[in-house]
Formats: C-alpha cells, structure tokens, sequence
C-alpha cells in the first residue's frame, strides 16, 4: 500500500515519476504469491464448487480475487493505472487471519483418544515349559483365549478374563467414572479396563482385546458420524443468493452504462465485483468462534473446534451423568441410621472392619478410626458376598449386607449402598453412603428447568433415587442400572422425538452417549487426566454455570448475526459508488479494509465484553 500512496494522493514529484512504473511491478511481484499461495485455497474450493454445482462461500471470494488481480494487472501492463493490488492483499490477509482463529485449538488436550492409548503396550504371560511356569512379556494384540497373566497392582486389565487369584480389588473408574473399588472372587469374570489394585494376581483371558467388552463400547458406528455445522450451511446458503445478486447487479450496471458511456460499462462490472467481496460475512463466524474460544477456555472449558459453540447454542434437552458428574470424586457421605453404638462398640467395629479391603469397609473405617488403640481380634472372618464376622472377647459383631446381618430391611432398603451392624445377634442399624454432590448442583438445575428438558441417566442403582427427587426440581426425569448401550439409545430416542440434545458425563461409559448428542461435554476434575471422547472438556468447579456457558454460546451466535447486517450496509455503500462509476482504488483501498476491520472490531469487542462480565461473576463467587 505504501507504494501506492503517492499515486493515491496524486503526489507530484520528479523522482516518483520516474519510478512509479517500479513500483507498480514491485506490487505486482508481491501480488503473486498472495494469489497462487497463499489464496489458492479459495480459489481451488471455488473451482471444486463450480464444478459439482455447488454455490460456496469460496466462490464470491475467487470471484473477488481473480477480477482484482485481472484488472489490476492490465491496468498495470498497458499503464493505466496502480490497480487494486494492495486491496487484493488485504483482502487475502483478513480472510487467513480469520481462518486461523477458526482453526485454533488446544493441542495439549485430546478430544478423540480412545481407551487403546492407556493399555500398556504389553502384558506378563505365563508359559508352562517342561514342567516350569516363565514369565513372557507379549503385545496386548497377541494374547489369545486361554492365556494365562500375571497382572500387576496399578496394571490395567487388557482382556476379559477369568480370575485364578482367590481375591482381587479392581478399579473400573476408567471405565465407569463410578469411583467405589469391587472385590471380585475366584472364579469371576474381570472385564477389560478394571485397573488391579491389590497385588499380585493371576487371570485367564477368556476373549483377546479386539472381542472384549471394553473394545465392544467403542465399536458403535456413532464413533465414525461426522456433523455438519448448520452456520456453515447458513453461511453458504447466503453465498448462492450473494453470488447470484451480485453478478445480476454488475451484468445490469454494465449493460446501463452501455447506453449512457460504453468506456465506463467494464469499469462498473468490475467494480461490483471487487468491492462486494464477501469478505465481512466470511470473517464474522471464524472471528466471532474464534475468540469464544479463547474465552471458554479462560473459563475452564475447552471445546475441540469453534462448530461446537454454535451446536450449543441450539440444544433445548440435557442429559447428566449422576457419578462423578454432578457427583465429586471425593469420599461419600456416611449417615447412622440405627440404636446408638457406645465408644466400646464402636472400637469393637473399627477393629473388625480394619481386616477387610472391601471398599465399603475401608471408607467406613477411616470414618470410625480414632487415634485410640483398638482391641485386638480373637477371631474374624470375611464371608464373600455377604459381610464379615468377628469375635472380641465374648462380643460377636457382624457386619454387612442385610441379610448376613438379620435386618428387617425393605426392598428400596436392599438397593441403597449400606452397611448394617449386627451386634451379639441383635440388630443394630446401618451406616449408609450417599454420593457427595457438587455444590451449587440444586441451584444450577433449578435454573436450567425454566429453559431446557432435564435428565439424570445412571449405571448405578436407584438407591439415591429418592434423594435426588427431593435435591432437584420436579420434572427432571431419572433413569438407573444404565448400561453404556442403553444410555446412547436414550439419546437417540431423544433427538428421534425431534430434541437437540447436550450429554454431560465424566466416564468411558459415557463415550457412546457423548459421542451420539449434539453436544457432548466431558466434566474432570483434572483436565490433563482421562476423559472419553468428546466435543469439549470442562472443568468441575465451573459446572455450577453451565446455563451461563449455554448462554454466552448464543449471545456469539447473536453477534454473528449483527455482523451480517453490518456487512450487508457496506455492501449497499460500496456497491452503490461502484455502479456511479466513481470506484477508485483508493477507495477500494479504504472502504474493504474499513468493513474488514469493523466486523473484526465489533466481535471483538462484544466477545471480550462477554467474557469479562462472566469472569467478574467468577470472582464474586
């Protein structure tokens, strides 16, 4: 541009005389890899357009490109003019800028690892060789069925498999998000993606680690769909009627300069040609998602690509995880319900559940154990599947499910998560454990039932199912003893009775439902650790605000729509001088920068402006 200001201004000058020619090649020179580098793009996807009958955005912008480039040129070979060179580079200029804010993610995060990439590469295998068992270290896609494996403590699990060991804790949180350890027995089945957290065991594979069950989740075909953004289908539907107009305006301007000076008829078609290039329409959307993005991940939300902002603003129906989603990862909350227990049969308890890894026995000794020193066992057993009994003296102490324990508990009592105490053959009572929920987690349902279909879809049993009716508000539907298939039907059966839907979840089992909404958000308390697949990634302490997140995405959706209208009144503007004929380069020069740089602004500004006031509320809180 700067070459060309002292023909803009008209500055009368010996030396700049002699060099214009220069510098008008020198433009020309710079011009060339703007065009057939760094704009190719455009103009291979308008060539991709034409030819499949497809009117794309990227057509009008070509279009734009090569008549700026073409007249330019011939005005510069046969000197009757500087061109719109500098125009034409700008113009390339904004619309890669704003391709690369559109393109902009979070490269340290993975939003579509699968469960393959925590397996360990290989696995200890057992061999029998002339009489003698060796440890073989094998791939995980050569076990085989009937394999034996010595499974470490921390290892996860790469095969269903049958346990040879006489006990095992396994942790399935990588799969099921649920955070509770189960004990399995000899003989039981372990399924693929349990983390072993109780020594040394032994297990024989059952199927290989293409057949297992964990393999099975991530075969469905949702894992494969791909969406399609209906703001790009929006942006490219007007292209076809902005395409059509503007060609039917430049034929018609030029064929009315015929009559009235046939000089001035190519001028005007060319003019309307360059400056209506949808420039302003093209940057509005990679601008406007592009800084949503930056500022949802200053929130704590981190979203795989600027599409997802726009799915958001749409989705009238949302589907929560219970366990470890508007649940926290910390301990459970132990209630007594029962005759009061004295400080001697309280250490008499503690001490009998300090023999047991039970995950129950272990969280409700840590509730009991004090720094006293308890009484040691005479005698103690742990019954699988039932409980354990101990002997302290002459004080025999029972402690687990309710039948092992003698309780007259009723049916919604068999499906809560307990443990009853059994105290010299009389019933005591039971310690119960509810789910820690999130703080806030009443409120943010409260606020979300005004405006959206609310569910709660779990894997585990409906023994909360009565605390959560009396925390959220009537009308949020509850669904238990999901499994991971029946949750992604759900969600189909949702969006078959026509509702856009937002799945909220935390663990693998959660992949296909995630996977399947429109939008599906993954809740960590630790960005950087596990997450299923998923379009973003949110932070738990900001959960509480998620109708705000909501909010914000269709408050950029509405600034998108202004900026349509803004560009649409430049394009009046320019079209109009360019059909009086009065289009001059430095005009082009400052009116396409100027709405440019205007829809850039605008966003901007109304994007931060979005942003701080949701940070402000952040700090307030």
């Amino acid at each position: 541009m700067f070459l060309s200001f002292p023909e803009y201004f008209e500055v009368q000058e010996f030396w700049l005389d002699q060099f214009k020619g220069l510098f008008r090649w020198m433009m020309f020179a710079f011009s060339l890899p703007v065009v057939f580098y760094a704009g190719i793009d455009y103009l291979k996807s308008a060539y991709k357009g034409v030819t499949s009958g497809v009117l794309n955005i990227d057509i009008p912008i070509a279009l734009g490109i090569i008549v700026l480039f073409v007249r330019s040129t011939i005005e510069i070979v046969f000197d009757l003019g500087t061109g719109f060179l500098d125009s034409l580079t700008g113009l390339v200029f904004f619309l890669l800028l704003g391709r690369f804010f559109q393109q902009r993610t979070y490269a340290y995060l993975s939003f579509d690892r699968d469960f393959k990439s925590y397996f360990p590469i290989a696995v200890t295998r057992l061999l029998k060789k002339y009489g003698q068992v060796e440890e073989d270290q094998v791939p995980i896609y050569k076990i085989e069925k009937g394999d034996r494996l010595l499974i470490r403590s921390g290892e996860i699990l790469p095969v269903d498999a049958v346990l040879l060991s006489d006990k095992a804790s396994m942790d399935y949180s990588f799969v099921t998000g649920e955070s509770d350890h189960i004990t399995k027995y000899l003989g039981e089945v372990l399924y693929a993606g349990g983390r072993q957290q109780s020594g040394l065991i032994e297990v024989e594979a059952i199927k290989n680690v293409e057949q297992s069950y964990l393999t099975s989740l991530w075969s469905n075909d949702v894992f494969k769909k791909k969406r399609h953004s209906s703001f790009q289908t929006l942006v490219d539907r007007i292209s076809k009627k902005f395409t059509v107009t503007i060609i039917s305006v430049a034929v018609i301007g030029a064929l009315v300069w015929l009559f009235i000076n046939p000089l001035t008829a190519i001028n005007v078609f060319t003019a309307v040609l360059i400056v209506a290039c949808p420039c302003a329409i093209a940057l509005s959307t990679p601008f406007t998602m592009g800084n949503m993005l930056r500022i949802y991940g200053n929130m704590g939300l981190y979203l795989k690509e600027s599409v997802i902002i726009e799915r958001m603003s749409q989705i009238d129906t949302i589907v929560f995880d219970k366990t470890g989603t508007i649940t926290t990862s910390s301990a459970s909350q132990i209630e007594y319900k029962g005759e009061p227990l004295n400080e001697k049969e309280e250490k008499n308890l503690a001490s009998t559940l300090r023999g047991s890894n039970h995950p129950l026995s272990r969280a409700l000794y840590n509730e009991l154990k004090k720094n006293d020193i308890l009484p040691a066992l005479d005698d103690f057993k742990e019954v699988a599947g039932k409980g354990l009994i101990s002997r302290i003296d002459k004080e025999v102490i029972k402690v687990g499910s309710p039948s092992f324990t003698s309780s007259q508990a009723t049916q919604e009592e068999h499906i809560e998560t307990a443990v009853h105490v059994n105290y010299n053959q009389h019933y005591k009572g039971k310690y119960t454990f509810k789910n820690k929920y999130r703080t806030g987690v009443d409120e943010l349902f409260e606020r979300l039932s005004k405006d959206y279909k609310l569910h709660v879809v779990s894997g585990d049993n409906a023994g909360e199912k009565e605390h959560l009716k009396d925390l959220l508000p009537s009308g949020v539907v509850l669904k238990f003893n999901q499994q991971p298939e029946e949750k992604l039907n759900y969600i189909k059966e949702l969006q078959s009775q026509g509702a856009r839907v937002m799945m909220v979840g935390d663990g693998l089992n959660d992949a296909g439902a995630l996977a399947q909404s429109d939008v599906g958000v993954s809740i960590a308390e630790n960005v950087n650790v596990f997450t299923p697949a998923c379009d973003g990634i949110m932070d738990a302490s900001i959960l509480g605000r998620m109708d705000e997140v909501i909010t914000l995405s269709r408050k950029a959706v509405n600034i998108i729509n202004w900026c349509f209208i803004l560009s649409l009144f430049y394009n009046i503007i320019g079209i109009s001088i360019a059909l009086s004929g009065n289009l001059t380069p430095v005009m082009a020069a400052i009116l396409m920068p100027v709405s440019s740089l205007s829809v850039v602004a605008f966003t901007t500004i109304m994007t931060n402006y979005m942003g701080r006031k949701f940070s402000n509320k952040t700090s307030q809180n």
